[in-house]
């Protein structure tokens, strides 16, 4: 047996019918389609077409909610921050925000901003200049002797104009 004999069995592989090939085939003229209407012919889409009666989907109320305030926070733990300053990619004492975070490696994106969450113990001294904070996190932070401070994101900019109008 040589490679260029090689050959599959019969019957494995099926030619495809080619239909709509005059009436002398088994798929001539209708070309399997039926008679006659409106799916007999191309171009046709009936998918929940009623008759001219409002179709099922329009006529029950939409559902689910998509808030377009959601804030979606890239999260990162204290254990991961704490490694990172073991291995030499932050320093300890040093300012800790979204692009020390990115260098290091510890996130891709900065979608919102960055949240730290406790998960972990943290034993070095940090700043943390962050979006948002857990509770248990900014616990474990102070206890460190570190520090915490919020960045602040101005999202109504009609409701901070009249703040500062006053």
């Amino acid at each position: 047996m040589k490679l260029n004999e090689i050959r599959d069995n019969q019957g494995a592989r099926k030619s495809r019918t080619r239909v709509c090939r005059g009436i002398g085939c088994s798929k001539g003229k209708t070309g399997g389609r039926g008679q006659k209407g409106q799916k007999s012919r191309t171009g046709v889409s009936i998918n929940g077409f009623e008759g001219g009666q409002m179709p099922i989907y329009r006529r029950l109320p939409m559902r689910g909610f998509k808030n377009l305030f959601k804030v979606n926070y890239t999260e990162v733990n204290l254990g991961l921050i704490q490694k990172a300053i073991e291995n030499g990619q932050l320093k300890e004492g040093e300012k800790v925000n979204a692009v020390s975070l990115m260098e290091a490696g510890l996130i891709s994106k900065v979608r919102d901003g960055v949240k730290v969450l406790s998960s972990g113990d943290l034993s070095a001294k940090i700043d943390l200049f962050v979006a948002a904070i857990s509770k248990a996190a900014q616990e474990k932070v102070e206890k460190a002797g570190g520090s915490v401070e919020l960045e602040v994101k101005k999202c109504f900019k009609g409701k901070d104009k009249k703040k500062e109008e006053k």
